[in-house]
């Protein structure tokens, strides 16, 4: 076992080549300097540097131990950093950045649990209305859609299946669609734009169907708007089977699916964050946002067809 005073001396000798520069950057005797790492060679059999006039130089054992040694010097710093977040207690705050869509119907509940779990700690909510494209360390994200390669580690917490929803009285009046063809003679409401380059919607028996562009009288950004302009008859729209449901146990009567089967493509929900060690108290957030995941979106990550593929999913 080395020990890891000596690496750190024979890491700064080798970057200064003076034992008199390390010696004063450490704020430690030469003597001592010259003793950690002879006692180094020592351990490993061979010599590690040479003089060469006033300057100290690395043997070939030296250069080739270099690299390990600051290998074990960050692996030993790091093990540190996780006992210590093992100890401190969560707090002081954090960022997390989400798609609209999830932000009141999933991301409230759960900062709601976060801060009621953790006293001590603060959470600032801010809504994304695109998917990150650079490496961003001061915050996590959750997206709904792919992600291009962004520098951030992204991780799949599971997929929302859509279905087309309409008020029951509103197709009292109008009717109700039988296949996706006849949607284009019913009121559209757009979310974030989702259609305006058309809707592919796929059966289990009929395949495939795409329709062209909706012409949308009413397009919003937020799939709580988006979700009570259905809800009070103003037309039909894409909405996740999930949250239907969870609007139908607080107001019955209100939603019913159209088009029987017919499905768009799922939509991944990622979460995104730095690579590396994290903080006990991203790290914390991060788990718990990993066992909060409704079941629907967990029993529709088994459920996929292969049209349903993850290359096949479109962002919103």
């Amino acid at each position: 076992m080395y020990d890891l005073e000596e690496l750190k001396t024979f890491i700064d000798v080798m970057d200064s080549g003076s034992l008199t520069a390390s010696a004063r950057r450490l704020g430690v005797a030469k003597s001592t300097l010259s003793r950690r790492i002879a006692h180094l060679e020592t351990q490993l059999s061979q010599p590690l540097l040479r003089r060469q006039a006033n300057r100290l130089l690395p043997t070939e054992a030296g250069s080739l131990f270099l690299g390990y040694a600051r290998e074990m010097l960050r692996i030993a710093e790091q093990s540190q950093l996780a006992l210590d977040d093992l100890k401190a207690e969560i707090s002081g705050g954090l960022v997390i950045k989400v798609h609209s869509a999830l932000a009141r119907s999933f991301m409230a509940r759960q900062a709601e649990l976060f801060l009621k779990r953790h006293p001590k700690a603060s959470l600032e909510i801010r809504t994304l209305r695109s998917a990150p494209t650079l490496p961003d360390g001061s915050a996590i994200h959750l997206w709904v859609g792919t992600v291009a390669e962004c520098g951030l580690r992204q991780e799949t917490l599971g997929w929302i299946t859509r279905g087309v929803y309409a008020n029951p009285d509103y197709l009292l009046h109008r009717g109700t669609p039988s296949h996706p063809h006849e949607l284009k003679n019913h009121a559209w409401i757009d979310l974030l734009g989702d259609t305006e380059s058309g809707m592919t919607l796929d059966h289990p028996h009929h395949g495939r169907y795409h329709l062209p562009s909706a012409d949308s009288r009413l397009r919003v950004d937020q799939l709580a708007l988006h979700a009570d302009a259905i809800a009070r008859g103003q037309g039909v729209g894409l909405m996740p089977h999930w949250m239907a449901e969870r609007r139908l146990q607080h107001h019955p009567d209100t939603l019913v699916q159209c088009l029987g089967e017919w499905q768009a493509s799922p939509l991944p929900v990622t979460l995104l964050y730095p690579y590396g060690h994290q903080p006990r108290k991203i790290a914390t957030l991060i788990d718990q946002l990993r066992q909060s995941i409704p079941a629907d979106w967990q029993r529709d990550t088994v459920g996929m067809s292969a049209v349903d593929s993850p290359d096949s999913a479109t962002a919103h």
